[in-house]
């Protein structure tokens, strides 16, 4: 029997149809028995959803009942804080930090009656494409759709459990270069990355500050872009919150007559071609539901965009990961030798192996010497490839490609990949990321028994366009 919607579930928990203490413990007793299997959680917050879980049911009792998230369980990738949670990004080097305040995000979740159920297992920090890059000591996710494959990454744990339980729920996720996009995919379910901006960062442990986005996974479009509509919106405590209203993204409805659709040329050709074929139908049946459907190319986006992307993403990296020395939180060890012995040993066990090579080439890229011939370079070609973009959305009103070049790889085979071909693999979520706009990934239907998406990207701030194309998507392909 498939999960109920949000809105249906919480209607029938005011009902009081639905008793959220006992499926609470349901999804907890799922997550737990799956675990083993999937490693989707690194960290399982019983004692905290029990607590909440508690508390809203004596509310529901008393007829104090509020939120439109009411007994919703919800997980949270590992890199956003959640008070007195071990939060560690995935990453050894944070262990044993406990956040003593919550991201802006999960504070608007709780007002919503959210039941936070843990942290979700992710690439370290961010780093990667496949969820194979998890910190020293932490298992791979796996997908639940065959164990040998990869969910995705970097936010590879909240797409893998949103596929896998049975039971209401939606993940926060975060995404970078598409960590949010490519794992929905690998999976088969939504992901919706914001505009830069229109979501807070406070309280997001940082990858790279200027393209950090988080966003939101769930088993249908209405879903995401309900947990969007709600953690959206300004926030004083982050100085790079958008001020501009937000709507009401749920509410969209799916009529895209009359909508201009551009299919990315070069983007599309670089994909298999069984990744091609799903996407091509899926856009044909959008155009008999008489969305105007036209080519469209962004050379320099194809060309220079994952280049730009990780130069300026690893510069940002290297910088927001130097706080990390033992001395304040996370990782320590006993104090002896100099600072730099100490910081080193540091961080020489704390960080795994593609935290360490993102760590030298961003310091490398931003070195005197260096700076100007890469990094600021990079942020020139940056503001040239957003300008390509909204050349483009003067002619159309939504992009359409498919999510990733390849359906979920098996572990063997990105086990033969050199970092080179790994980084690669984002070639088609990176553009939009890296120019700030808003994009989701809805399934388009299946090759070699995975799921294949399809990725749809707007104009900044046009989220509402999204939703209503996503929706046509998600009818059509059903």
């Amino acid at each position: 029997m498939p999960a109920l919607s949000i809105g249906e579930f919480v209607k029938q928990v005011k009902m009081e149809k639905i008793d959220v203490l006992e499926n609470t413990h349901l999804i907890l007793d799922e997550i737990k028995s799956s675990n083993e299997e999937f490693s989707h959680f690194n960290l399982i917050a019983e004692e905290f959803a029990l607590q909440q879980a508690n508390e809203i049911e004596a509310e529901i009792k008393t007829g104090r009942h509020r939120g439109r998230l009411l007994g919703v369980p919800i997980s949270v990738k590992d890199c956003v804080c959640v008070k007195g949670i071990e939060s560690k990004a995935g990453s050894k080097i944070l262990s044993g930090y406990k956040p003593t305040f919550d991201a802006t995000v999960i504070e608007r979740l709780k007002v919503e009656g959210a039941i936070i159920i843990g942290k979700t297992s992710q690439d370290e920090f961010g780093f990667g494409s496949f969820s194979v890059n998890t910190g020293i000591g932490f298992p791979v996710p796996k997908n639940p759709l065959d164990k040998n494959r990869s969910c995705g990454g970097s936010s590879g744990g909240s797409a893998g459990f949103t596929a896998l339980t049975n039971l209401t729920h939606a993940s926060i996720a975060e995404s970078t270069g598409g960590s949010i996009a490519c794992p929905a995919s690998f999976c088969g379910v939504v992901g919706f990355t914001p505009t830069y901006g229109r979501v807070s960062r406070y309280g997001l442990i940082d990858y790279a500050n200027s393209l950090d986005k988080i966003g939101t996974m769930g088993k249908s479009v209405e879903d995401a872009a309900l947990l969007l509509e709600i953690i959206a919106g300004p926030d004083t405590k982050d100085s790079t919150s958008l001020q501009n209203a937000i709507g009401e993204y749920s509410n969209a409805d799916s009529n895209i007559r009359g909508i201009k659709i551009g299919v990315v040329k070069e983007l599309n050709e670089k994909c298999d071609e069984s990744i091609r074929q799903v996407t091509g139908e899926a856009i044909m049946k959008l155009r008999k539901e008489e969305a105007e459907v036209v080519d469209v190319s962004l050379p320099l986006n194809s060309t220079y965009g994952m280049a730009a992307y990780y130069l300026i993403s690893m510069s940002e990296a290297s910088t927001n990961l130097a706080r990390y020395c033992g001395m304040r939180y996370g990782l320590h060890q006993k104090l002896q030798g100099s600072f730099n012995q100490y910081f080193t040993r540091v961080r020489s066990s704390g960080f795994g192996k593609e935290a360490k090579r993102r760590i030298l080439l961003g310091t490398f890229a931003r070195m005197s010497g260096f700076r100007d011939a890469y990094y600021l370079k990079a942020m020139k070609v940056r503001t040239k490839l957003i300008n390509e973009f909204k050349e483009v959305f003067k002619k159309v009103d939504l992009l359409v490609h498919p999510t990733m070049p390849i359906v979920a790889p098996k572990f063997d085979e990105i086990a033969k990949l050199t970092p080179l071909q790994n980084y690669a693999m984002d070639l088609c979520t990176i553009p939009a990321n890296l120019a700030g706009l808003p994009h989701i990934s809805v399934n388009a239907g299946s090759s070699k028994k995975m799921p294949v998406g399809l990725m749809l990207t707007a104009d900044h701030l046009q989220e509402q366009k999204l939703v209503r194309a996503a929706k046509a998507v998600e009818e059509v392909v059903k």
